[in-house]
């Protein structure tokens, strides 16, 4: 008879400690340079590429590397918040941390179909924040929807090309 409770165990290699650690300095350095911030027509005035480490992670090193990427973004967007819902940790952390771990698994799922995943990351984050605000009661749900519609949609273009680009130049010269 085992007597050991189930347990859940992360066994990463340093390899993936270190990417996830590099990943998560990348998305404060778009952060706090506002390099992560990209003009674009809209209402809300810029796509944010915060969200590109985390799906970057989920996609080179797996699940647990994307986690912990969108945590460290999750944090640094709540520690600097500057409109009331990101504030709200609910509402900063919890989508952020799922960005990676969709990417992955739409990743691997679909045949390794970076545009895909990219998408799918991106949508995690739109739909998982603009759906929370939602529910605490930030913003009604027109709102919500009209945002995620004129501010996600350059967002996932932008991702999805930023990531087309970085995934097929790392997966050649580092994987």
């Amino acid at each position: 008879m085992n007597n050991h409770s189930p347990s859940i165990s992360f066994n990463l290699s340093i390899r993936q400690i270190t990417i996830a650690g590099m990943l998560g300095a990348i998305a404060i350095i778009l952060g706090t340079t506002r390099l992560g911030f990209i003009p674009v027509p809209t209402p809300a005035g810029h796509a944010t590429i915060m969200h590109i480490p985390a799906i970057l992670g989920g996609i080179l090193e797996g699940p647990v590397v994307g986690a912990i990427v969108g945590l460290i973004f999750g944090i640094y967007s709540f520690l600097n918040a500057t409109n009331p819902i990101f504030a709200d940790p609910l509402i900063a952390i919890l989508p952020r941390i799922f960005i990676g771990v969709m990417a992955y698994y739409s990743y691997r799922l679909f045949r390794k179909n970076t545009l895909l995943a990219a998408v799918v990351g991106t949508l995690t984050n739109t739909i998982g924040v603009l759906g929370l605000a939602t529910l605490r009661g930030y913003l009604p749900l027109k709102a919500s929807i009209t945002i995620a519609w004129l501010h996600g949609t350059p967002e996932v273009v932008v991702a999805a090309l930023l990531l087309i680009v970085l995934v097929k130049a790392l997966k050649r010269f580092a994987y």
